[in-house]
């Protein structure tokens, strides 16, 4: 049996949601925030329900790695502030984000809180849904891929293999404080590591796995600027991480420390990759 779709334009079915998102808005006494995840920086790779946020939010605050081509998804006459935080560079406090979310959506404004990668992975994503809904506004957050899935996609590799390991752990090396993961217990796992803002850690990375009991010949990438058009990819093993760096990649970047890595395609260190458009 056929299953006939009414398909219609999709111009004009988007053009109907951002009329009735904004009248909704302008219907009540505070608006709507999404925490959108745009993904890791190829704008083909944004999701459909994204797409529909961006092109619906009237206010967009964008945080420092999402790029100008998702000015793709915006709507004539979209705000963009920008509230990015870089480590070692002068940022937007989280107060002040927070506080410029909040005014806007007590205005009445559909607000995206524009994140690269997916909102709630190793950001403040999770802080800004609680600060929100602390304040009784409409919060929903969308989902987006993670630079870690892209840069496993980089290397041509998959993060878990049947023949090589049993999962895949992500993990930060940027901590509070001076602390470190509990790099005894990730080895112990046995798992495909993909380790985010390592970059400036490299060395201690390297370190602390060594010193973990994780073997110097395992196979290890590093990614920079995943699935964009500048993107860098290096791979070797945990006693070469370092050189990675010589290479030319810095931050930011995703490391990928695993059995799995053996798998990638033989190539070249630091292959730049050109994206068609």
């Amino acid at each position: 049996m056929m299953t006939r779709w009414n398909m219609g334009s999709p111009r004009q079915a988007r053009e109907g949601q951002q009329n009735e998102a904004r009248q909704a808005a302008q219907g009540r006494q505070t608006g709507k925030v999404w925490l959108v995840g745009v993904g890791p920086g190829d704008p083909d790779l944004v999701t459909v329900k994204a797409a529909r946020a961006l092109s619906e939010a009237q206010v967009w605050l964008i945080d420092d790695l999402v790029p100008e081509t998702m000015a793709c998804y915006a709507s004539p006459g979209t705000e963009v502030i920008a509230v990015g935080k870089r480590g070692g560079r002068c940022s937007v406090s989280q107060a002040s984000i927070h506080a410029q979310t909040l005014a806007h959506a007590l205005a009445g404004r559909c607000v995206a809180r524009v994140k690269g990668g997916d909102p709630l992975m190793f950001g403040r994503g999770g802080e800004e849904v609680a600060f929100l809904r602390g304040h009784g506004i409409d919060v929903e957050v969308v989902n987006g891929i993670s630079s870690g899935l892209a840069a496993a996609q980089a290397l041509g590799i998959a993060l878990t293999h049947r023949a090589h390991c049993h999962g895949v752990t992500f993990v930060t090396a940027h901590t509070r404080g001076d602390g470190e993961p509990d790099w005894r217990a990730l080895v112990a796992s046995g798992t495909t590591l993909v380790i985010y803002m390592g970059m400036h850690r490299i060395a201690s990375i390297r370190r602390g796995l060594l010193h973990a009991g994780m073997r110097p010949d395992m196979p290890a990438g590093v990614v920079m600027h995943a699935s964009c058009a500048d993107q860098l990819k290096w791979t070797g093993t945990l006693g070469t991480l370092t050189e990675a760096v010589g290479a030319g990649l810095a931050s930011p970047s995703i490391i990928l420390v695993g059995e799995v890595v053996a798998t990638a395609p033989r190539q070249a260190s630091a292959i730049p990759i050109t994206i068609a458009a």
